[in-house]
């Protein structure tokens, strides 16, 4: 019963974090009024299970991480970034019979698998819906690190950049110039930096003020990249992205 009883508060924190956020540890106190101990003992257990972060504008106020998205109920479907997305996804999955992903930023941390069209391969990229991944080291996380502020960047880089492959980037100068190419070209590419043998091509979805939302990706098993075709695949995605972006604003 204790074990039972503990849940639920911590569903109802996250429920009225959701609500009221970017909220304060006091503030949650007030509203449950529990001790102020047991409800930051809730936050950091939320934090640590991917549900909950500390807010990127104020790092006192907690608000909801992206993982929430990767278990929305049904009725979550006709949200603006899924309906935007979900045509663009299966065109784009039939052009090119690859594996389309559209993932979400959880703060400055990691990207996050929301959505998923499969191909129809036998061999084929796999990624379950919540699955995360590092933002330098993926062709999805540096679109979106390329549309962030410079002290976004920074942090991230602060915070060390984890080798994954012999490809990954770890140097932060090679970082910076690699985001500097990805804004310029309108895509990022990823040949065996985070998983061996998986590449991916990903354009950023970006909202009205130019600020990064989600990235929109295509992967594949570096046995059937050619990179020969990078342009024509990253012109596909980024237009897809594009697509995606208009509709959400329409």
């Amino acid at each position: 019963m204790t074990e039972m009883k503990s849940v639920i508060r911590s569903l109802q924190i996250l429920e009225a974090v959701a609500q009221h956020q970017p909220v304060t540890v006091g503030e949650l106190t007030k509203m449950f009024g529990l001790p102020k101990s047991t409800v930051q003992r809730t936050l950091v257990t939320l934090n640590q299970a991917g549900w909950l972060r500390a807010s990127r504008g104020d790092t006192t106020r907690w608000e909801v991480g992206a993982r929430v998205l990767a278990v929305r109920p049904a009725a979550l479907q006709g949200a603006s970034l899924f309906a935007a997305a979900r045509e663009p996804m299966l065109r784009l999955r039939e052009a090119l019979n690859e594996t389309i992903h559209l993932t979400v930023l959880d703060g400055v941390h990691c990207m996050v698998v929301v959505d998923r069209v499969d191909c129809d391969h036998a061999v084929r990229t796999f990624h379950r819906i919540g699955d995360t991944s590092p933002l330098h080291a993926t062709a999805a996380g540096r679109a979106v690190l390329a549309h962030l502020s410079r002290a976004e960047v920074d942090e991230v880089i602060a915070r060390g950049l984890k080798r994954f492959g012999d490809t990954t980037i770890t140097d932060p100068d090679v970082l910076r110039a690699d985001l500097g190419e990805v804004r310029r070209q309108g895509y990022a590419v990823n040949i065996n930096q985070f998983r061996p043998g998986v590449c991916a091509v990903a354009a950023p979805i970006l909202d009205e003020d130019g600020t990064p939302l989600a990235a929109l990706a295509v992967s594949m098993p570096d046995s059937r990249l050619d990179v020969d075709q990078l342009p024509e695949l990253g012109r596909q995605v980024a237009e897809a992205s594009e697509e995606i972006t208009s509709r959400r604003l329409a």
